[in-house]
């Protein structure tokens, strides 16, 4: 009988995944869970496994095609014990009592407000050409049903129209606008965008659907260079910034929940990840429960994600579930202040900057004297933290990087 092979579910923000190889042919006999085909999602390199034993029949996915989870990559041909042990396993259970019942539907339907209450509701004004328009929407924040479905067909979203200027009513744009934009861009240079690129625009925009804001702060680094120095071997700026950051938040983990309805939903363990720069992208890799791994073995697990970052192979352990926080040390670019976005699933992401020699005075000396000083910036969703809470925070973290031995 056949049994198809699915695109899993890779991740919980994962929606598709691309094919990269293809390691089976038609008429192979594969084992249960044998790797097929290799996939890359926007975090990593992945398997794709047989959910049987059986004889490849078709492979239907095909090379740098992309492909939603639940679609068919394949199928294989598997025997009739073997495909009733599938089928008895993915039966679900308790079936009829989790269906709504007609009663319930009824009730739910008598809530419900009609589409008369629903109409008398909606403000609207009228423009030219009879179409109406919210009167609170004004430019591309209002999207017409006809230029919406123009928009699906072509595969856009609404950040794309940013760059169009509207002639509609209150800087609308129309369909016209639109095409004529699309038209210009077949007269000018392009090339396609990377699966990564599309994954970090992607979560670009669903993070700046959020109040976010960033606070700053100067960091000396003296103590931390020294601590370094006598270390063997030696850590890097950014292994101390996430344990700094992971023990700041174990002493007040509401300050990394997240805000969903009237609750703050506190993170059940401190993981922290890092951006790592890898090819058109990042990658963020994850460090389960740092607040409880001592400094001196974090380095070889920073070391070791590091390297499977680069080469696009973390463990899922290492990306899925994501972390509660980010660390990017934008530093080893030579850039001195950042406003870093923290990812759609987290609150905050601190970032450190390039260390520089600035005079201090010395009172005990009463000179002045140079020091090592780099910007810390903490950016957060406003909604879950205020500039109060997130400054006292922020100075929790400066305090732990000047004093490296209580990491």
């Amino acid at each position: 009988m056949r049994v198809p092979i699915l695109m899993p579910q890779l991740g919980e923000s994962i929606a598709e995944a691309t094919v990269r190889d293809i390691k089976i042919k038609v008429g192979q006999n594969v084992k249960t869970d044998e790797d097929v085909l290799e996939v890359e999602t926007e975090k990593a390199m992945m398997e794709v496994t047989t959910p049987c034993s059986g004889e490849v029949l078709e492979v239907t996915a095909e090379l740098d095609v992309s492909y939603p989870v639940g679609a068919i990559l394949g199928y294989l041909e598997a025997s009739e014990e073997t495909t009733k042990k599938i089928e008895s396993t993915e039966k679900p259970e308790n079936l009829d009592k989790e269906t709504t019942s007609p009663t319930k539907k009824d009730q739910l339907a008598d809530q419900s407000p009609s589409k008369a209450d629903i109409i008398s509701n909606v403000s609207v004004t009228p423009t030219i050409e009879g179409l109406p328009v919210p009167a609170k929407a004004s430019g591309a924040r209002y999207i017409s049903p006809r230029l919406r479905a123009r928009m699906e067909e072509l595969g856009l979203n609404a950040a794309d129209l940013a760059g169009i200027a509207g002639s509609g009513a209150g800087g609308r744009v129309t369909v016209e606008d639109f095409e004529s934009f699309m038209h210009d861009l077949e007269t000018k240079k392009t090339s396609p965008a990377s699966s990564m690129r599309i994954a970090v625009a992607d979560s670009m925009r669903r993070s700046w659907t959020r109040p976010l804001a960033t606070v700053g702060s100067p960091v000396r680094l003296d103590n931390l260079l020294e601590h370094r120095k006598n270390s063997s071997p030696k850590p890097g700026p950014t292994i101390y910034a996430i344990r700094a950051l992971a023990l700041a938040l174990s002493e007040r983990t509401a300050s990394a929940g997240r805000l969903v309805g009237n609750q703050i939903i506190h993170p059940s363990s401190i993981d922290i990840g890092f951006a790592v720069e890898v090819d058109d992208g990042v990658l963020v890799p994850v460090i389960r429960k740092v607040d409880q791994i001592p400094f001196k073995d974090l380095l070889a697990q920073y070391s070791s994600l590091v390297d499977a970052a680069k080469k696009r192979r973390l463990p899922k352990e290492a990306s899925n579930p994501p972390g509660i926080a980010t660390v990017t040390n934008f530093g080893t670019f030579g850039i001195v202040w950042a406003t870093p976005i923290p990812l759609p699933e987290q609150n905050l992401v601190l970032g450190l900057g390039f260390g520089q020699k600035k005079p201090s005075w010395n009172n005990e000396k009463e000179c002045w004297a140079p020091v090592i000083e780099a910007e810390l910036t903490l950016s957060f969703d406003h909604r879950v933290l205020d500039g109060g809470g997130a400054g006292r925070l922020l100075s929790r973290i400066a305090e732990l990087l000047q004093n490296p031995e209580e990491l």
